[in-house]
């Protein structure tokens, strides 16, 4: 009886250590995503969620995207005045447009312009 509850340990172990090495496999894979897999996700974020400045906070932007996301909240907190309607829909056409020029860009234009210079409008 204690024989088959030393293999099951053991096996529950080696069942657990591939699961952690092929967690930590994934992990590796997505810290060190190329400049095509940015290049795609931000630019499909920039389309779908742009107003929110997701796609800022993926290439590493951090000031802009709390910009357009601040601008956002400004805009739905006072869209109760005609003002705040103003403010919502320019983030979003901001995020379309930066989508659309990521994704037509090639992949070392995206790096080169993006992730190298740092260049972080348009």
């Amino acid at each position: 009886m204690s024989e088959d509850n030393n293999n099951f340990e053991d096996e529950v172990k080696k069942t657990a250590n591939e699961f952690t090495d092929g967690a930590k496999e994934a992990m590796n894979s997505l810290g060190n995503a190329g400049g095509e897999n940015k290049k795609v996700v931000a630019g499909i974020l920039a389309i779908i969620f742009g107003s929110l400045g997701v796609h800022k906070f993926i290439l590493g932007y951090q000031k802009e995207g709390l910009i357009l996301l601040g601008v956002t909240v400004l805009g739905y907190a006072t869209s109760c005045l005609l003002i705040g309607l103003f403010f919502v829909w320019i983030p979003g056409v901001i995020g379309l447009i930066e989508g659309i020029i990521y994704l037509t860009k090639s992949e070392e234009e995206f790096y080169n312009t993006y992730q190298l210079n740092k260049k972080a409008w348009f």
